[in-house]
């Protein structure tokens, strides 16, 4: 499973240490250093049930002076996979890669779900 963060971000480390609690194994990426490709977002935007606007980082710095709100809803799919993959800053995180579901944004419930769905907690 694959946990992509950025460790300065509070939500972050709060999911991380809710993993670690779990007792679940997983690997740590930092989205500054790493930032997600355009193969990955098109790999997980299906997965996360959720549409590619879900996937930016909207209380961001980058967002907000980039003025994205504004120019998103006319942007091609293909315009914003290319952006996110450009500036893990701009991706919504932590993000959780589990092989049936891609969570974006922690929230417990969901993500206690998910780890009981793929038979990582009990």
């Amino acid at each position: 499973m694959l946990f992509i963060e950025y460790p300065k971000c509070t939500t972050c480390r709060k999911a991380k240490k809710y993993l670690v609690d779990k007792g679940i194994n997983f690997t740590a990426r930092d989205i500054k250093e790493d930032n997600p490709t355009e193969a990955e977002i098109r790999e997980w935007q299906p997965k996360s049930g959720k549409e590619l606007k879900a996937f930016f980082n909207t209380s961001g710095q980058i967002y907000r002076s980039e003025q994205l709100k504004d120019r998103l809803p006319s942007m091609s799919e293909e315009e914003k996979i290319s952006l996110l993959a450009a500036n893990g800053m701009l991706v919504k995180r932590p993000i959780l890669v589990l092989p049936d579901t891609v969570l974006v944004g922690f929230k417990e419930a969901e993500w206690e779900a998910a780890l009981v769905r793929n038979g990582l907690l009990k």
